[in-house]
């Protein structure tokens, strides 16, 4: 689609190429790894590398066999984490690779590399030929350097560290044992830092292949002395020699520039400190050799390499493996400054990777999207909306947010730019809640269908980045209106150096024009277990959900604006509430999510504004309380308890009564059945009603101050009201990098964990377990650039008691 004589791909590649961060959506129009979603390929990346990779942060590939065969236990686990911090001191994210119970994992958690260095499950050796086989077999396996070079250059890893490379064997011009790791470098533009091949290896006629190959061959340092693994020196020399991490980084990106496919070795040299060592450590690698060709181990093909490299440890008593750990971890720190290197120049470049996905918008796409009554136009096939049920269908808008950030906080007021620095992420409450749930779903149940965000999108470059984003992240994207003619919303705001608010502009005009008509027959045919909704949609389509909402078993969640917080927006509620008020004895609204200040803005306009609080169905849910003065009695103990036990200085719990927040939720209950309160960094408070026998374990509670809950049982009505206040988790203000997002991620975390046990808020355990993981959620946000960080699926949650 030509806009102002470009098309949109090249439009959008001159926008993300206006400042560092805006590179966030490299990935998310460019993802290598979209693809083997889309076919539920057996691999997961693991959250932090599909972040890095998404911002254009450096990624180090490490690979695992070093780990179940190279190194003794617990040796081996040893040296992959201390591989790993050295990769992080270069300001890069490791990513080591391996097979763990069938998958391909992308970067290992601590309990994987534990479990494949302690071998409880007999870890296999993978290399090409095994992958598939291992994978159905439900096997772990530790990747070598073939199959690490093929899943790193599957995720777009452009640098490799590893110890050795494997090559050509002694006597390979007769046996034709060849390593699979040379050919594997023609096929992966991936650069391999080693140091050089193993010794063990025929180390000339291993250069000579890697020539007929057709593969760079290049000496880290001021000489082409081409390194031995263990010693600096092989006698042999390499064609080319870089002296630092720049020329190497830049090798690689003119290979990218030319469109090359292959790789390229970097061969580092032991320190030199360890060379002391290397002619003892040679004798051995001869006379292992001797002996392995006598008692025909020299045969047993994959198993060679295993076997000499422990016969030389048994030796050199053990002096061939502290030189092992010695180079492994300096190629790490080789590798980590090289990849540091080609993220600087592909951010300079304004780099998009090859693997493009066509839009949404094209000539193709736009023949198989539906049009609907009101001209809006599906951005999927619309039959795809009907495949899968959704647990949660979250309707409101879906947005990008431009954010500023000042470098020290300064006077706004000043007519004059500020240094800073500006990002491009996506956003919008509805968006960013499904986005929560979506990945909190994901890392617990690997289920990413059943989170169904419906919202409205622009013909324009925006609406292409949040379809285009949503779908590489492995969300749904049947949802998604494409609106022609109308701009996607966009928020802009401006942020201290601190990460919190100063001001901004939203430009959410969609939202409130689009009638939202296709979420009714979701609701009709695939009624989900959540309708969540956010304020900027207009007051009639809320009432219009409302009044679906009697009809259907469907629990509604509002919440109230976008993040920053719009008070005004908090308010759209209420008129569905008039609309549907004394229809139902029950709440209208099932769940709310306001901060204190939407709090107090939902309670002043429903008492004055619409005047709900005369209304005889509020005065009958409110008599029905019975609450006297026990309860008061309770809360002033409640009010004495102290925000957080780990820290004093926050104060104590007197603002629940003070300002009013636990009477302006309890008269707010006739209307919203259960509302958290998102306090900051006063942590959270629940106020719920709880009906009949639809009480829970609640019903054996009793109110506890000490424990921060109340629980008032009323006779008249059989109702049970709670009152629970749940303690921040302490975040180190230096940690933080904005503040946007964080309470739609408590949200939408929360949710996940209903879908998952849908007595959470019906057991005082349950309840407590899933806030500390909401707010975990929360924190996670709070520490990345992302409106969500996608670490969210890594969150170390176990069933709900």
């Amino acid at each position: 689609m030509p806009i102002g004589g470009c098309t949109v791909s090249s439009t959008l590649r001159t926008t993300v190429s206006l400042g560092h961060e805006a590179h966030s959506y490299r990935k998310f129009l460019t993802s290598r790894f979209h693809s083997l979603r889309k076919t539920g390929a057996p691999v997961d990346i693991h959250p932090e590398v599909d972040e890095a990779l998404a911002h254009n942060k450096p990624v180090v590939a490490l690979e695992s066999t070093i780990i179940t065969h190279g190194m003794p236990y617990p040796t081996s686990i040893d040296m992959a984490q201390s591989v790993e911090n050295i990769v992080r001191s270069t300001g890069c994210i490791p990513a080591t690779i391996g097979i763990i119970d069938g998958r391909v994992k992308i970067g290992l958690e601590p309990r994987q590399l534990e479990q494949l260095a302690s071998r409880r499950a007999n870890p296999l050796k993978i290399s090409r030929r095994d992958i598939s086989a291992a994978i159905v077999s439900g096997n772990d396996g530790g990747t070598t350097c073939s199959s690490t070079l093929i899943f790193a250059a599957l995720a777009g890893i452009k640098v490799f560290a590893t110890g050795g490379l494997g090559g050509v064997h002694r006597g390979g011009e007769n046996t034709m044992d060849v390593s699979a790791d040379l050919h594997e470098l023609t096929r992966c533009p991936v650069g391999l830092v080693s140091a050089g091949v193993k010794s063990i290896l025929d180390i000339g006629r291993t250069l000579e292949y890697l020539e007929t190959l057709g593969v760079p061959v290049v000496s880290y340092g001021e000489v082409k002395d081409f390194p031995a693994f263990y010693s600096r020196k092989s006698g042999h020399q390499a064609p080319w020699n870089v002296t630092n991490a720049i020329d190497a980084a830049r090798i690689l990106y003119t290979h990218r520039q030319l469109g090359m496919t292959n790789g390229a070795l970097f061969a580092v040299p032991i320190p030199e400190k360890y060379e002391a060592t290397s002619a003892v450590i040679q004798e051995a690698v001869e006379l292992a050799v001797r002996e392995s060709e006598e008692s025909g181990v020299s045969k047993l093909g994959k198993e060679v390499t295993p076997w000499l490299l422990k016969r030389v440890g048994e030796l050199t008593q053990g002096r061939s493996l502290e030189s092992n750990i010695a180079l492994v971890r300096n190629t790490a720190l080789i590798g980590g400054q090289i990849a540091q290197e080609y993220a600087i120049l592909a951010r300079e470049d304004g780099q998009i990777e090859a693997c493009f996905q066509p839009s949404p918008f094209s000539a193709q796409s736009r023949t198989q999207n539906a049009r609907g009554p009101t001209g809006q136009r599906r951005v999927g096939p619309s039959a795809v909306l009907n495949d899968g049920k959704a647990s949660i269908v979250v309707v409101g808008c879906a947005a990008v947010d431009i954010t500023s950030k000042v470098e020290r906080t300064l006077s706004l007021s000043q007519k004059t730019t500020h240094p800073g620095k500006i990002s491009l992420t996506l956003g919008g409450v509805a968006r960013n809640i499904a986005e929560a749930a979506h990945w909190v779903l994901t890392g617990f149940r690997g289920e990413s269908s059943t989170t169904l965000l419906m919202a409205p999108v622009g013909e324009d470059i925006f609406g292409r980045l949040i379809t285009d984003s949503t779908q590489s992240m492995g969300m749904r994207t049947d949802g998604l209106s494409l609106v022609p003619g109308q701009q996607s919303a966009v928020c802009n705001v401006v942020l201290d150096a601190r990460g919190g608010l100063e001001t901004g502009i939203a430009d959410m005009g969609l939202p409130q024009l689009w009638k939202g008509s296709e979420v009714f027959p979701v609701l009709r045919d695939h009624p989900p277990r959540f309708l969540v909704f956010d304020g900027n949609i207009s007051a009639d389509s809320q009432q219009s959900f409302c009044r679906c909402y009697l009809f259907c078993a469907v629990h509604l969640l509002f919440t109230p604006s976008s993040e920053p917080t719009s008070v005004a927006k908090s308010t759209r509620i209420l008129p569905a509430v008039v609309a549907n008020l004394g229809q139902t004895p029950r709440s209208i609204i099932s769940y709310a999510s306001p901060n204190l200040l939407e709090l107090g803005c939902m309670y002043d306009e429903a008492r004055t504004a619409f005047d709900l609080m005369s209304h005889d169905h509020w005065w009958r849910v409110i008599d029905g309380f019975s609450l006297g003065s026990s309860f008061r009695m309770e809360l002033d103990q409640l009010a004495k308890a102290r925000v957080s036990d780990k820290a004093p200085e926050l104060g104590d719990l007197s603002f629940l009564v003070n300002k009013g927040v636990v009477q302006m939720a309890i008269n707010l209950l006739p209307f919203f059945q259960h509302l958290v309160i998102k306090c900051g960094e006063l942590g959270v408070v629940v106020v719920m009603r709880l009906g009949g026998t639809d009480v829970g374990k609640w019903a054996m509670e009793r109110s506890n101050p000490r424990d921060r809950y109340i629980v008032a049982y009323s006779q008249a009505s059989a109702e049970t009201i709670v009152v629970q206040h749940f303690p921040p988790i302490h975040v180190q203000p230096a940690t933080i990098v904005n503040t946007t997002g964080a309470g739609d991620t408590l949200v939408g975390a929360l949710l996940a964990m209903v879908v998952q046990n849908p007595d959470t808020f019906l057991d005082v355990v349950a309840l407590r377990d899933a806030i500390n993981i909401a707010q975990q959620a929360a924190i996670l946000t709070l520490q990345s650039s992302s409106a969500v960080s996608p670490l969210l699926s890594s969150l170390p949650m176990q069933p709900l008691r």
